[in-house]
This record gives C-alpha cells, sequence and structure tokens, in this order.
C-alpha cells in the first residue's frame, strides 16, 4: 500500500487510544516480550504506521504497573500507568457502563454515576498530558474513540500548536438519546477541542453537528463547525463529518492467496466433518453484537427442520471481551446455556450442528475460517462499522461465499450487495440464512464481486488518505486564512475545503450517466459549490468545483448550467462572471437566464425584462420592505430585477431572526407577491417562477440526455421534482428531498464533479 508519505507533510505523528496495541508475551522461562495486538483498530491502523511510524500513546493492559517507554517497530510506546481504580471507575465505569451501552442504541441500560465521571475526567487529563509531554512540536496527535473524548480540549490547552484529530469507532448517538447523559456539554466541548472529528458514518456526523449546535454557541456550515472567539482562545472551525474506516484488504488477499492458509481452510472443513455447508460468526462478546439473536434464528430452522443438523455447521467464533463487567458475565453465561442446548437437542455423537470457540485467533488462522466459510453471518444490533464482514470479503477472490449482514452495521452503507437484514426481526433473519445457504453460484459471484470492488476502492489507504488529509487540510486553510488578514475572532469566508469521499451509490450513478452522448450538469451555487458564508458577497466556488465545471463546460457533449436564486448582478459580485465560461446562468429562481441561445425558451417561458406594471409593482414593494425592515439591525435587503430578498444570516440571535422571517413573509403576502423559504433568507417575487421550470426549459432546448443537479436548498427541490429515472439529482446536507442521493458538502460536491470530469474526460483533478 503506497501514498501515505505525504499525509503528514513531515510532522511527527502521535496516536493515542486507550489501549497500547500491544500484547506481553511471557515465555516459559518467565522472561516476557511484546507483540502487536490483533485488535480492530491495531488491524485498520497497521499500515499507516507501518509507512509513517509515529508515537503511540496508551495504557499498556495492567493495572497498576509502571512501564518505561519503549520501541516496536515503527512505533515508540508511551505507555499510561492506570490504577486498579481508574481501571475500575474510568473503563469498566463510564466507558463501558455509560458510554458504550448509551452510544449503542441503550441496548443495555447506561448506568450514570458522578464517581465515574469524575476518575473519567481525570485519566482523560493523564493522557492529554502524556501526550502534550511527549509529541514534537507541530505534531499532528490522531485521538481515537469514546474512552477519551475529553482529550481534544484538554490537549489543545496544554499544546496549542499540535494539529489534533478525533475518531469515534463506535456509533455516536441521536440527539434523544445523547441527552440522557448528565455531562453532555462537557463531552461536546471536549470533543470541538479537535480540529478534524471523524465518524463511521453520515448519521452520526449530523447528529454531532446538531447536539454541538444546541448546547454550545456553534455554527454548522455544512460540516464544519464555526466557534467563535472568547477570553481564552480565537475564533476558529472544526470540520466534523464521517470518515468510513475500512482494512488493508490487499494483505488480507495475500494471506488467502497462500497455498499453506487454503490447505488449511480445507483442513477446518475436514474437522468439521466436510458438512454441505459451513456457516461462520466472528465477533467479539458483547451484547451489541447480536449473538443471542443469531443463534435463536439457527435454533429454529432446526426445530423447524428447515436445515438439517448433519448438512450443516455453524462456527461462532466469539473472543472474550471485559469478563470482569458484569453484563458481559452474564452474555457468556447466557450464551454458553445456549450453546449446549443446541447441541444436546440436535446433535448426535459424532456430530455437532454448533461448534462455540471462545477465544482469538491469529489472522492467519481468521483467513482460513474466512475461506472455509460458505456464508459470514454479522448480526450486529448496533455497529460503527464492523470490519470483519470486510475481512470476509476481501479474502474471497473466489468470489464464492454468502454475507448476511445487519442493516444496523456501519459497513451496511458499502456492501449492500449483502443480505441485509434486520436481527430484530427473527422471521427475516431466518428467511436470509435460508436464502444464503441456497443462493446458486452465480448469484453468489455476482454479489461477491461487487462487494470486493467496494472493499478494495475504499480501502484502509481510503480511509487514512480522508482522514489525515483533512487534518492537513484544515489546518492548512487556518494558516491561510490568518495569512490573508483574516481578524482573529472574526467569522469571514470559510475556506475549507477538507478531502471528501463520493459515497459508492452516488459513484456508480455517474458511471451510468458519464457516457451519455449528451449531458446536462446543473447546480446550485450557495451552499452546493460554494460554501454558505455570512456575508453573501464573500461566498466562492470551491476552486476544485470551479476546475471540474470548466473542464466539463468544454468537454464534447455537455452542458453547464448555473441555476441560483441570485440575481445575475448579484451572482457577478462573486466572482463567477455570467459569459465567457460557457455556462448557461439562470439567477432570480428562473426569472433570468443567460448564456445561450435562449429567445425560444424566453418566450415559452416567460424569461426577459419586467413588463411596466411589474417594475411599478416593484418600485412600491421594495419601497414598503425598506421602510419595514431596512433597518433593523443584521437584516439585508437584496433587491433582484423580479422582486426583493430578506436575508438575516447577519442576525446573530436565532430567534430574532425567525421572526424576523417570519414579519416578512407577512409583508410579502400582504402584497401579493410570490414567497419562497430559504435558509434565513425570505424571497418576493412579482413573477411566479422556479428552478424547476427554468430547468425543464432548459433540458427541452438542448439535445436528449441525462441530466445531473446538485442543490442544497428547499428552493432547489421544484429542480429535484422534474428529474426522471435516468437523471441523478443529488442533495447536500440534511433535510428531506426528492434527490435520489445525498453528499454532506461542498466539498463532496466537488469531489462528485471532479468524479464526474475523471469518468467523462479521463482528466484527474486533485483536491484543494
Amino acid at each position: 500500500m503506497t501514498g501515505m508519505q505525504g499525509l503528514t507533510g513531515g510532522r511527527e505523528l502521535v496516536m493515542v487510544s486507550n489501549r497500547l496495541p500491544v500484547d506481553r508475551v511471557v515465555a516459559s522461562d518467565g522472561s516476557s516480550t511484546w507483540r502487536t495486538s490483533p485488535g480492530g483498530l491495531v488491524t485498520a491502523v497497521e499500515p499507516i504506521v507501518e509507512q509513517l511510524g509515529c508515537v503511540w500513546v496508551g495504557w499498556a493492559g495492567n493495572a497498576d504497573e509502571r512501564i518505561e517507554p519503549f520501541e516496536l517497530g515503527q512505533m515508540r510506546l508511551e505507555p499510561v500507568e492506570l490504577s486498579s481504580d481508574d481501571v475500575e471507575l474510568y473503563y469498566e465505569g463510564f466507558s463501558n457502563g455509560t458510554l458504550w451501552p448509551l452510544y449503542h442504541d441503550v441496548i443495555a441500560r447506561p448506568a450514570f454515576h458522578r464517581q465515574w465521571w469524575d476518575r473519567y475526567r481525570r485519566v482523560n487529563q493523564r493522557f492529554a498530558e502524556r501526550v502534550a509531554e511527549t509529541a514534537a512540536e507541530g505534531a499532528i496527535a490522531w485521538i481515537h474513540d469514546y474512552q477519551l473524548q475529553l482529550v481534544p480540549e484538554m490537549l489543545r490547552k496544554l499544546r496549542p500548536d499540535l494539529t489534533i484529530g478525533f475518531f469515534l469507532h463506535i456509533p455516536f448517538p441521536p440527539r434523544g438519546i445523547f441527552e440522557q447523559l448528565p455531562w453532555r456539554r462537557a463531552i461536546i466541548n471536549g470533543l470541538l477541542g479537535a480540529d478534524v472529528i471523524g465518524f463511521q458514518r453520515v448519521p452520526d456526523a449530523i447528529s454531532f453537528r446538531t447536539i454541538a449546535e444546541r448546547y454550545t454557541h456553534t455554527q454548522a456550515l455544512g460540516n464544519t463547525l464555526v466557534l467563535p472567539a472568547t477570553d481564552d482562545s480565537p475564533g476558529r472551525t472544526v470540520l466534523a463529518q464521517e470518515f468510513p474506516i475500512s482494512i488493508d484488504a490487499a494483505a488480507f488477499a495475500e494471506v488467502a492467496r497462500r497455498p499453506e492458509t487454503q490447505a488449511r481452510a480445507r483442513e477446518i472443513r475436514e474437522e468439521l466433518g466436510n458438512p454441505k455447508r459451513m456457516m461462520l460468526g466472528v465477533d467479539r462478546l458483547d451484547y451489541t453484537k447480536g449473538i443471542r439473536h443469531r443463534l435463536k434464528a439457527f435454533e429454529e430452522l432446526l426445530t423447524d427442520d428447515e436445515i438439517d443438523a448433519s448438512d450443516i455447521v455453524l462456527v461462532q467464533v466469539a473472543s472474550p471481551s471485559r469478563e470482569r463487567v458484569d453484563a458481559y458475565r452474564k452474555l457468556r453465561d447466557e450464551v454458553e446455556v445456549t450453546v449446549g442446548r443446541i447441541n444436546g437437542e440436535h446433535g448426535t455423537i459424532g456430530h455437532a450442528p454448533l461448534v462455540y470457540l471462545h477465544r482469538g485467533y491469529t489472522r492467519e488462522e481468521m483467513v482460513a475460517l474466512y475461506l472455509a466459510a460458505d456464508v459470514l453471518v454479522v448480526t450486529p444490533l448496533r455497529d460503527g462499522m464492523n470490519l470483519v464482514a470486510k475481512e470476509y470479503v476481501a479474502c474471497r477472490e473466489d468470489e464464492q461465499g454468502v454475507l448476511v449482514l445487519s442493516e444496523f452495521a456501519g459497513a451496511a452503507d458499502e456492501l449492500n450487495d449483502a443480505l441485509l437484514v434486520n436481527p430484530h426481526d427473527i422471521e427475516g433473519l431466518k428467511a436470509a440464512l435460508l436464502r444464503a445457504v441456497h443462493m446458486p453460484q452465480e448469484e453468489q459471484r455476482r454479489r461477491m464481486r461487487q462487494m470486493r470492488r467496494a472493499v478494495h476502492d475504499n480501502d484502509v489507504a481510503h480511509w487514512a488518505n480522508g482522514f489525515l488529509g483533512s487534518v492537513a487540510s484544515v489546518s492548512e486553510s487556518r494558516g491561510a486564512s490568518h495569512a490573508s488578514g483574516l481578524e482573529e475572532g472574526k467569522t469571514g469566508p470559510i475556506s475549507i475545503v477538507p478531502q471528501a469521499f463520493v459515497p459508492r451509490s452516488v459513484g456508480d450513478r455517474l458511471r451510468r450517466i458519464a457516457t451519455a452522448s449528451s449531458l446536462l450538469v446543473a447546480t446550485d451555487f450557495d451552499g452546493t459549490i460554494a460554501p454558505i458564508v455570512r456575508r453573501p458577497q464573500d461566498a466562492r466556488i470551491l476552486p476544485r468545483a470551479r476546475q471540474a465545471l470548466e473542464i466539463l463546460a468544454t468537454a464534447p457533449g455537455v452542458r453547464v448550467a448555473l441555476l441560483t436564486g441570485r440575481s445575475l448582478d448579484g451572482l457577478a459580485q462573486t466572482g463567477t462572471g455570467t459569459s465567457g465560461e460557457g455556462w448557461i446562468i439562470s439567477g432570480s429562481h428562473g426569472s433570468e437566464l443567460t448564456g445561450f441561445d435562449v429567445s425560444g425558451v424566453m418566450a415559452a417561458s416567460g424569461f426577459g425584462e419586467p413588463t411596466a406594471d411589474e417594475a411599478e409593482w416593484l418600485h412600491r414593494v421594495n419601497r414598503r420592505f425598506e421602510r419595514v425592515l431596512g433597518g433593523e439591525p443584521g437584516v439585508r435587503l437584496e433587491r433582484k430585477p423580479f422582486g426583493i430578498a430578506v436575508h438575516t444570516r447577519e442576525v446573530h440571535d436565532e430567534e430574532q431572526s425567525r421572526e424576523l422571517q417570519a414579519a416578512a413573509v407577512e409583508l410579502g403576502l400582504a402584497e401579493g407577491l410570490h414567497v419562497r423559504e430559504g435558509k434565513q433568507v425570505r424571497e418576493f417575487s412579482v413573477r411566479a417562477s422556479n428552478k424547476g421550470a427554468v430547468l425543464q426549459s432548459i433540458r427541452d432546448a438542448l439535445p436528449v440526455g441525462p441530466v445531473l443537479f446538485l442543490g442544497d436548498d428547499v428552493t432547489d427541490e421544484d429542480a429535484f421534482s422534474v428529474l426522471g429515472p435516468d437523471d441523478l439529482g443529488i442533495k447536500v446536507g440534511p433535510g428531506e428531498s426528492a434527490a435520489t442521493e445525498r453528499v454532506p458538502d461542498p466539498a463532496a460536491v466537488a469531489a462528485v464533479l471532479a468524479r464526474l470530469v475523471e469518468l467523462r474526460t479521463g482528466i484527474v483533478i486533485g483536491s484543494d
């Protein structure tokens, strides 16, 4: 795996996690050494560490043990000491008795104890201090997971020179669940100490940004949170978005190709009695993993004679986990009782339909199990990602095997050719298991081929490049903003343009339309190709998006259209010209149109100059709005050729902003105007027009072909509504939409347009 060397810009990388990525190995003579542990985090970041090297700060795993720093491979390990009380209160208590169940949809009941919280805070401070003592000047600190959510803020106070990234490997809960936490503000403020906060899934990132806006003085602009200046710190921005974690797919495939691995897979089948079908489950023994649901479905299939116990074996690997925590001890007892009952009722002297293995295995043994298994069953009730599902797919170069996957695992977003199930629906789970064991080889091959493409396209290098690249991008963009004279504490143009992902479903749709002989690419401006800013005149198209659109505008068979609510004059203030670019540009929500021979379109669709009656009406309307709202602090009135827009983005009080918008609507309705609602803007027009009508008029005047339309606001829904089944509508950001696909922010829009350029022309546009 290559291409990571430039990610840190030569700066030291400091990894920070609850546990160090090593296990102690004690020899027969009592001597001990260290080896890399097989955990999920370690597996994910191992290729990064091998290429970049790092300092790693974490606990070595034994209470009340002081260990001096040591080196292993490319890592310098800096142990943090935890006492027995720390382990009980911080780790087993608050981390795994409070946060873990709370963040996993309250599958188990979380406990809220003040002494747990106090110890969690103290241990987080200890981690922050160790990083502050250890990290080189200007280093990148990459903090991992729910045990250390206060460290970013603490570390920023100790070492403001560091660039700080935080990645949450587990789900982040929706607001209704997170609000149960008594220390919710402290957790949010702790995370906001980072420059980049990474989540596994889009809903997790959206949930965090929503909660951060509610409980702190931040404002969300797309996937960026703007933090105002305080007496202690200048204003700054935090990027909070999804970065789906993955695996080193090539490394797993290499292990799977080894003759000894394939021989071991055949041995496993033989040891199991060469069953017709082997099913496999691989999990930590945790109540979130849905092991009990899986066993219940399997038992009912046996009881109902839907499957033959002599023909099938389910191998359940359940590695030990948190065995001092009472909920985990109870789960182990329950699972082992269930295993005994199933084998007692359905097994024979020479054959057990369920093989239960309560221990961990090496990567080589796991790959052999993956190759031996006809079906992998992954049924978590809630899971951030689940790398086991990706590992299985990466190993199956034979394109055989079936993945049964919970829709509540993050991996389901990418591996949608798996048999997706709701593990709470036992009947549905049983149906999926039966479907899996009887799936024809050709269907297995088709599904596996698609999933393998997804895993290899979005491997751990892609994840690392996305996350670390965004850390570097945010840091450099902030430096550029200050270098250009942006005053500290002031909110000016947001120029953060991090690397962004093109969702797989969007990429698939782009491939379909990219080869059309005629293609219309249409986009909104504000919030779509230009990040939303407080002062509309400060908005600028992201450089990557502009470059992509300029290339597309000159590509054979492609037309580019910009559909904006701004007037053409207002658009020109942003540096986006209305001629000479080869673009079709519609302003004022379709009332203005320029950029190609539109005479016929204008006659048919009502474009042109205002009539004498409309001009008189506009004069009266503008005078009335100026008199009523022109003197309100923060309100900006924008005159347009066919109406007026009332902007309240610069009104600092949210409730006052809403009241002013409501007053504007009342005034507009009283004048008989057509009203449109946008994000912190209300627009009023003497002529009925919308982006859907103008988009339809433009496409009617062009050769027949598909349309790509991208938009973020309520006013863009008119355009989404006129798209057909062969078109592609992409909604930017949250909110209900008629669009068929969604991306989080303008940076992702730029990535989508760059991908379309690559597919259409072969030209690769780098990130900003």
